[in-house]
């Protein structure tokens, strides 16, 4: 009998317990947390579930979070609206297995048939294959380690017990700010369903995760993806070969400081802080305006320019351009308010302009789009733009060598009477105005 339990032991030591310790522990083959302080992964196992995921989507939504969802494939197939929504808000979905079971207690090939099932459904879904995988209480057998070739493994740096009731919102609350460092990944159960959970646990994390958004809101955290917090960890690694690019970014954005300084530029929204602006005499040709206006020579604008700092940090968040430019529009969505209120105490400004090169989207805000008139000036701000877009950009060489024909500097401008149609908070002017319609950007 002795013997039989020592066969046994080893046998699991081999097959699960050692394996899952080297990943557990010293985070072999696996992605658990990176070392650089540029955001925090939010992450949610069990799902979907049709009571508590849309609950939860809507508190994602609110705070304008972007998350990843490890499911399970079983639910995804009950509930493939869900995995849909998931997927069209923005979230990245991965891998729980198809059922909630530990891989030390099944065969490699059912943990590699729970595996293709699950993918199998998430594609036929939203029509991508997912990689990343978690698997159910973080536990592995020695021949998922074959599955590298297939997933990248992610497990996590917090976790708080959220499936067990006990001790409410306010215990899931506490354990989370006083556990929160800058480069986490948090794990978190959107389902009550599975082995051990208490099926209204939900209910109490979301309460205390809306709390704990607000604070970190307020704090200031940025909140990734775990693909894109990968990425970040990824480009971090290869900084000793990228120190000229950190060279010419930092002394980029000091110049453009000591310019803010000496030409009176400064943010108007210090919470969104997307544009610095001044006003000034505007001198360049009559713009005419979509909506019948004009602005003209000597006309006093508010001068708008993008906040390069702001603008470099959203570079690298965004997987793709397109990404990029939906960010951008929702930063300036949430700050044409603002400029609309500082515009009523300055009656005397007729219009807001600028150049850019990342216009894409403006119209539909309400602003008007014009070519920068030929000359020395255009000459010189496409110079200028270009040479910002390849300090800014980690790809900005190939970005001007590939778009060098699109990219070129625009006039962007609207009038503060259009503005205020749109954007203000007085309801006689809301309910005269229309609504902007959603952005939905194609690849540049």
């Amino acid at each position: 009998m002795s013997k039989l339990f020592w066969i046994i032991f080893i046998l699991l030591m081999l097959y699960t317990i050692l394996p899952t310790i080297l990943v557990r522990l010293f985070g072999l083959w696996m992605f658990k947390k990176k070392k650089s302080s540029s955001g925090i992964a939010l992450t949610f196992d069990d799902g979907p579930d049709p009571e508590f995921t849309p609950i939860l989507l809507d508190l994602l939504q609110k705070y304008q979070i972007k998350a990843t969802f490890f499911v399970l494939g079983s639910k995804a197939e009950k509930y493939p609206h869900l995995i849909l929504r998931i997927h069209q808000e923005g979230h990245l979905i991965g891998i729980h297995n198809y059922v909630h079971w530990a891989n030390a207690f099944m065969t490699p090939n059912n943990v590699r048939r729970q595996l293709d099932y699950s993918v199998n459904v998430i594609e036929n879904i939203i029509g991508i294959k997912p990689i990343f995988y978690r698997p159910p209480w973080g536990i592995i057998n020695l021949f998922d380690l074959l599955l590298l070739k297939r997933f990248r493994l992610v497990l996590w740096s917090i976790m708080v017990g959220d499936w067990r009731s006990k001790g409410g919102k306010e215990r899931i609350e506490t354990q989370l700010l006083a556990k929160l460092k800058n480069n986490d990944v948090i794990v978190l159960h959107d389902s009550g369903q599975t082995f051990g959970a208490d099926r209204n646990a939900p209910k109490y994390m979301l309460a205390a995760l809306d709390d704990f958004l607000k604070i970190c809101q307020h704090r200031g955290y940025l909140f990734l993806r775990i693909d894109t917090y990968m990425q970040l960890n990824h480009l971090a690694k290869q900084e000793p070969t990228r120190l000229l690019k950190r060279v010419l970014v930092y002394v980029w954005l000091k110049w453009e400081h000591l310019f803010h300084k000496l030409f009176n530029i400064h943010p108007i929204d210090v919470n969104n802080q997307i544009f610095y602006s001044r006003v000034r005499k505007y001198h360049g040709k009559t713009i005419h305006l979509a909506n019948g206006e004009v602005i003209s020579p000597g006309d006093k604008v508010v001068e708008l320019h993008f906040n390069n700092e702001k603008l470099s940090q959203l570079i690298a968040e965004s997987n793709t351009m397109v990404q990029l430019a939906v960010n951008m529009i929702r930063d300036v969505q949430r700050f044409l308010p603002q400029m609309t209120q500082y515009l009523h105490r300055h009656t005397e400004i007729k219009g807001i302009y600028g150049i850019t090169m990342i216009h894409r989207g403006s119209k539909q805000l309400g602003f008007t789009v014009e070519e920068l008139p030929k000359g020395l000036f255009n000459y010189f701000t496409l110079i200028y733009l270009r040479i910002l877009l390849f300090v800014l950009h980690p790809n900005g060489r190939q970005r001007i060598d590939l778009k060098k024909g699109l990219l070129s500097p625009r006039i962007v401008a609207i009038s503060v009477l259009e503005l205020k149609r749109r954007y203000s908070a007085d309801p006689e002017l809301i309910a005269i105005s229309e609504p902007v319609k959603q952005y939905q950007p194609q690849e540049a």
